[in-house]
């Protein structure tokens, strides 16, 4: 097969073209960072962003199946900053697959386009979109999956979308490192009464899991026009898991706390604060951050196995063991 990648250059994005490499696909990747390295990989690279339409439709053009991954994240800025690349550069995606008669469309969506700032404890896909937004990546990211799922069975297209939760492992430029720089600095506290559950999913799951999708994309399948919740299968205590990863990092385990309410708080006086002196950079707490990490969120992956024989290969404790010995290579 002939594909395409968008954020090709990213996290997710940069294992999902190794591994459809080693597959013996013809690789396309469209990307807006890490185009030297991508070209030594062998694939096609178009440097193109999202909001670029023309760029993204004429990226579409010749492939039989497209990977979107790329979206812009953060828990702060303006709504335009978000909707234009994660939900009108989805848009452009759509279109592009329409228009070029592409036959499969799988899109990395996130666990939060359901997130309402209360515990997820187990929840399935039958779980509604959020009606309470606080922050504008969920929104914009609920937005696009709607777009991508609403698409599917138009032109000849079969569409899906996957919800990986807070992927980490070696490569890591989001999660991992800001842990650590937040730790090191002693600006990382705990967050309620550090008994909340939460999943997670190594990156190499998470890339397979995409594979996997687009493999049962054909007519008839229940994974056309589908999202999926995607995870380790297998939660974990937040603070615990936070700490497990600082040790790999040679750092103590939190120690400091504070309560949710205090959180939530503090967080809405600095987005207050922010958007009242319009202070660059993101805010160091938020009320999204603040019920994030207080509260549990973990979900029934039991669809995905079913409809597409999902399944974790890495352990959670065979990443950790990759993610120390990356960590100890920088």
């Amino acid at each position: 097969m002939k594909v395409l990648v968008t954020g090709a250059g990213g996290f997710l994005g940069s294992y999902l073209v190794e591994q459809l490499l080693a597959q013996g696909h013809q690789v396309r990747g469209l990307t807006r960072r890490n185009p030297s390295r991508l070209a030594g990989l062998g694939i096609e690279v178009v440097e193109a962003d999202l909001r670029d339409r023309r760029a993204v439709v004429d990226a579409c053009r010749g492939v039989q199946i497209v990977f979107h991954t790329a979206a812009v994240i953060g828990l702060w800025g303006p709504w335009k900053h978000f909707y234009r690349t994660n939900t009108q550069g989805t848009e452009h995606v759509v279109e592009g697959c329409r228009t070029h008669g592409v036959g499969r469309l799988v899109y990395t969506s996130s666990p939060s386009v359901t997130f309402d700032g209360t515990s997820q404890a187990g929840v399935d896909e039958s779980v509604g979109y959020s009606r309470r937004w606080l922050c504008h990546y969920p929104r914009s990211k609920a937005l696009a999956e709607q777009c991508v799922l609403g698409a599917n069975g138009r032109d000849g297209l079969l569409s899906c979308a996957l919800r990986p939760h807070l992927i980490w492992g070696p490569r890591d430029p989001h999660l991992v490192p800001r842990l650590i720089a937040r730790a090191r600095a002693g600006r990382l506290r705990r967050i309620g009464d550090g008994t909340n559950r939460i999943d997670t999913v190594y990156v190499e799951n998470a890339a397979a899991a995409h594979v996997q999708a687009a493999d049962a994309l054909v007519p008839g399948s229940p994974v056309a026009g589908s999202a999926y919740f995607i995870s380790q299968g297998e939660p974990v205590n937040c603070w615990e898991w936070i700490s497990r990863l600082l040790g790999l990092a040679g750092l103590p385990p939190v120690a400091k706390s504070t309560t949710a309410r205090a959180a939530w708080r503090l967080g809405a006086m600095m987005e207050l604060a922010w958007t009242l002196l319009r202070l660059p950079g993101e805010p160091p707490m938020t009320r999204f951050l603040a019920v994030q990490l207080s509260t549990s969120h973990y979900f029934d992956i039991s669809r995905a196995r079913r409809d597409f024989g999902y399944q974790p290969k890495v352990s959670t404790a065979e990443g950790m063991q990759r993610l120390a010995a990356a960590l100890r290579g920088q």
